[in-house]
């Protein structure tokens, strides 16, 4: 493998550290408690996989939710068949993961365009329903798949190991609870950008990007496409899979509402609003949107009059009484304002606006007047 070039080095060494230390410095917004932190982590896997497929190949999925959901059974299956440990379950999961999206996407990648993307949500709808329906056997229906006591759990009763009380996902005997929840859904998360970054600087990467800028040209250079397309889909879909198996970790039970195609559209939008086709963009985007999924929400009207508190009588409450629209149960305004203003304003989201900055920034300063001629080299 090439050496990382200087430039993806210092953005992962980065993007690493902002991960790393997010219980210090989310502090002041609120957001570092152990579960929110790990649904940063668990969902900004499922972004930079979507964006393997969308932002770099342009294939825009509706039905990235079916996999997802897999990966939760699949990971609850494991725990339910094989054992509590979590590592058993994360290979599970990627693998089945891999397989749906491999017969998912060769189907679906018979066609591009819009019609791609009716053919992916049609396979999640087609999934949710046979999930919440047809395969009760295997998915409980809606009651959803859950840990008993009296689950067989072959591999640890080979091993000899005990289950006392719950049963909860471990590692290696450790529980993952709190904090180390988090760190290990981090190290994941660090593990996936890892492995994006040097996908998009591979060769295979490249492909990826030429399909995405002219993939009629690239047929008629003679290159056949629909094998990069496709591994780009099974990659994506794994990546999926992983998030789900990580959900299921953390809060073990799967449920066929993380199939719906509602769930699909929120990584789209994470992705579109972070900035597709970037690296960290879709990170920030599924950061963003969580947030203000567990936050927003959760701000109530008494909330809102202790901040204003400090207001004359009167405009508090009107001023309370027109913020209370955006948050709380109505919190969905405020985000839906957000992407309006991202997608009119920064059409490349986020990061676009990063970019911008930086480079207002690093601007250097025009002299005034005439030019200062330079010194001529001796002859």
């Amino acid at each position: 493998m090439a050496a990382m070039p200087r430039k993806d080095l210092f953005l992962f060494l980065g993007f690493t550290l902002a991960v790393l230390a997010m219980p210090i410095w989310l502090q002041p917004f609120g957001a570092a408690y152990p579960d929110l932190l790990q649904r940063f982590m668990i969902f900004g896997i499922f972004a930079v996989g979507f964006n393997i497929l969308f932002g770099l190949t342009g294939y825009l999925s509706f039905g990235h939710a079916a996999f997802f959901g897999v990966g939760s059974y699949a990971a609850v299956w494991s725990f339910k068949l094989l054992s509590l440990d979590v590592i058993p379950a994360m290979i599970f999961a990627i693998v089945v993961s891999g397989v749906f999206a491999l017969a998912i996407g060769y189907i679906s990648l018979r066609r591009s365009g819009i019609y791609f993307s009716i053919l992916t949500l049609a396979f999640a709808q087609m999934s949710y329903n046979m999930a919440y329906s047809v395969l009760t056997p295997i998915t409980n229906g809606e009651t959803g798949l859950q840990l008993v006591q009296s689950d067989p759990r072959y591999l640890d009763a080979a091993l000899g190991a005990q289950t006392v009380g719950q049963p909860i996902p471990t590692l290696l005997g450790q529980s993952l609870g709190g904090f180390a929840g988090f760190y290990f859904c981090a190290g994941f998360l660090i593990i996936a950008f890892f492995l994006a970054q040097r996908i998009t600087g591979s060769p295979f990467g490249m492909m990826l990007k030429g399909i995405k800028t002219n993939q009629t040209r690239m047929h008629y250079t003679g290159f056949n496409t629909k094998p990069y397309t496709l591994a780009a889909f099974v990659i994506s879909g794994m990546y999926a899979g992983l998030a789900g198996a990580l959900l299921a970790v953390t809060d073990p039970l799967a449920g066929a509402e993380r199939m719906q195609w509602t769930a699909s559209g929120e990584v789209v939008l994470m992705t579109i609003l972070g900035g597709a086709g970037t690296l960290v963009g879709p990170v920030i985007g599924a950061w963003l949107i969580k947030y203000f999924e567990n936050i927003f929400s959760a701000i109530n009207d008494g909330i809102l009059r202790r901040f204003f508190d400090f207001l004359p009588d009167g405009v508090d409450s009107a001023v309370v009484t027109i913020a209370g629209k955006f948050v709380g149960e109505g919190w969905f305004l405020t985000l839906g304002l957000v992407f309006v203003l991202i997608v009119v304003f920064l059409p490349g989201g986020i990061m676009e606006g990063v970019r911008r900055l930086a480079h207002l920034f690093s601007r250097t300063p025009k002299a005034h007047g005439k030019p200062t001629p330079q010194p001529q080299p001796a002859e």
